[in-house]
């Protein structure tokens, strides 16, 4: 399991690694995995937790927040740089003013 950017300690402070894929290639390529190598292994029984995965590996994480996700991914995998956060079983990941929709 990976994430967006690796953390080392120095003075006491976090340096993160900047992504290296667009965002654009990034939710293209994490949405991609989602679908053809995660969504038949956690619809069942995930529904609304948060799925954190690297693109460049393919490994992932669930979470109950975005930040849980991507903590447990850079724990698997801290060399990853670009990672895709996918809420299990809505169509967002988040809602801003509304209610979130079902994919089902």
């Amino acid at each position: 399991m990976r994430e967006v950017g690796t953390s080392t300690e120095t003075r006491g402070e976090q340096e993160r690694r900047m992504p290296t894929r667009s965002t654009d290639e990034t939710v293209n390529l994490g949405s991609e995995i989602y679908e053809r190598e995660i969504r038949h292994k956690v619809e069942k029984d995930h529904v609304g937790m948060i799925c954190a995965i690297d693109v460049d590996s393919g490994c992932w994480a669930l979470g109950e927040s975005a930040r849980e996700a991507v903590k447990r991914l850079r724990e698997e995998n801290p060399e990853a740089t670009d990672t895709y956060c996918e809420r299990v079983g809505y169509w967002g990941l988040r809602s801003f003013g509304g209610s979130l929709r079902r994919t089902d």
